[in-house]
């Protein structure tokens, strides 16, 4: 477990929220209906009079947080030497390109992979630009 909570690999603290802000008000709202057993499709409904991007961004973030431990919870199972390859099943073969330290598709480890693509879905959350943490700002797409 040690490995699950170590902030520098796998377990990444929750992006807080803060309390009586609307975008606070919308996670405590996402976070009733997956609770409450109530029909999927009508949770994941955009709140009358709500902004579309905090919407999204607030499941991004809390989607990003439940996958992370989902992760860390295996992690430790899935080594190097027992995922050599980051696939998909036998017919898929994921491969890392960031155009910085990897510029062509490359084949790696499960492990190597997932630290790789959290660490840079982490970044993207953490971008302003495109994850404002003030209600209303974000990005138009």
């Amino acid at each position: 477990l040690k490995q699950v909570f170590n902030k520098d690999k796998t377990f990444r603290p929750k992006r807080k929220f803060e309390p009586g802000t609307q975008r606070f008000e919308l996670h405590k709202r996402a976070q009733a209906s997956l609770n409450s057993g109530v029909d999927l499709k009508s949770a994941v409904q955009l709140p009358s009079g709500e902004d579309q991007n905090d919407w999204v961004a607030v499941h991004v973030v809390d989607f990003f947080n439940r996958i992370n431990l989902i992760y860390g919870t295996i992690c430790e199972f899935c080594t190097e030497r027992t995922c050599p390859v980051m696939s998909g099943g036998p017919k898929y073969e994921y491969r890392w390109q960031d155009d910085i330290k990897y510029k062509k598709p490359t084949a790696l480890p499960a492990p190597q992979y997932m630290n790789l693509l959290m660490d840079w879905i982490e970044v993207q959350i953490n971008n302003e630009d495109i994850f404002p943490t003030r209600v209303g700002k974000c990005k138009k797409q």
